[in-house]
């Protein structure tokens, strides 16, 4: 069984939910989970495995999910920077001057930001599922829907089965994120319904408000200064895990990302989606975290 311990940062007027695993004196890896996604959405079958490898790990709601403060985006509007500094003072909250830093989508791309930006809090990145930070895929996407022809230039579009999702607007619950997760699980590797279920029934049991996570999608195209920062600059030794079958960011994003940063190693990981959905994947995924 994991033990936890959890408490609350302080992120200058904000209050941040934060649960650790493992023992405080070892090497820490900081869980940056993705857009309206809460800590709980990384799965224990993956911190588990880290705790095994001898780290300990930190796991935390954004600002406007979970247990953590809601924000008035319109009167206060954040950006990615901003949800980068507010895992700068998680580290701080827990006394930890650098930590292995592993983000999946949304926050593959704020570990970016904390590579580029604060590279002495970072003792490591691996970025999952994501696609290099400051690249804009709105008008890919519009073109996508609009079955214009792609620009040479481009990174390629969701998927079509993604693309439709998000065009159907279903109302809000846990039964459209149950078929959200579906798509984002991918074909080809089986969908754990009843996990998946079960941490998205969780997530909303927990949230003061769960309207309040779509802010995220505001505060991902917010210019942010250092957003178009050179990848290049990037110094910590850096893995890529992407999977072949991401319906949200296909493996090209990955592939850009890998070219992007100096050294940067690429796992591709057969048949994996955008999620850790799918029996046996979270393990999998915690072996190629950096550490």
């Amino acid at each position: 069984m994991l033990h936890t311990h959890e408490r609350f940062v302080t992120s200058g007027p904000l209050r941040i939910w934060t649960e650790r695993a493992g023992a405080p004196g070892q090497p820490a890896v900081l869980m940056v989970m993705g857009s309206a996604a809460q800590g709980v959405s990384c799965p224990d079958a993956l911190v588990s495995r880290l705790v095994e490898r001898g780290v300990q790990v930190i796991r935390f709601d954004h600002r406007d999910t979970g247990r953590s403060s809601l924000v008035d985006f319109d009167e206060h509007p954040y950006t990615i920077a901003d949800l980068a500094r507010d895992c700068l003072a998680v580290l701080d909250g827990h006394e930890l001057d650098a930590a292995h830093v592993a983000g999946t989508s949304m926050g593959g791309m704020i570990a970016q930001w904390l590579g580029v930006h604060a590279p002495d809090r970072v003792r490591s990145l691996t970025v999952m599922s994501s696609s290099p930070m400051g690249h804009d895929p709105r008008p890919v996407w519009a073109r996508a829907r609009a079955g214009e022809p792609a620009d040479p230039d481009d990174l390629p579009p969701p998927s079509p089965a993604f693309l439709a999702q998000v065009a159907a607007g279903l109302p809000p619950g846990v039964e459209s994120d149950v078929a959200l997760f579906r798509v984002f699980n991918g074909p080809v590797r089986p969908f754990d319904e009843p996990a998946a279920r079960a941490m998205l029934e969780l997530a909303l049991s927990r949230a003061t408000d769960p309207a309040a996570a779509a802010n995220h999608h505001r505060a991902v195209w917010m210019d942010a200064p250092g957003l178009l920062a050179p990848l290049s600059s990037i110094t910590a030794p850096t893995s890529i895990v992407h999977g072949d079958q991401d319906p949200v960011y296909p493996l090209a994003h990955g592939e850009a990302l890998a070219a992007a940063i100096p050294g940067a190693e690429l796992h591709v990981v057969p048949g994996m989606g955008h999620v850790m959905t799918s029996p046996g994947l979270p393990e999998e995924v915690a072996d190629l975290i950096r550490l």
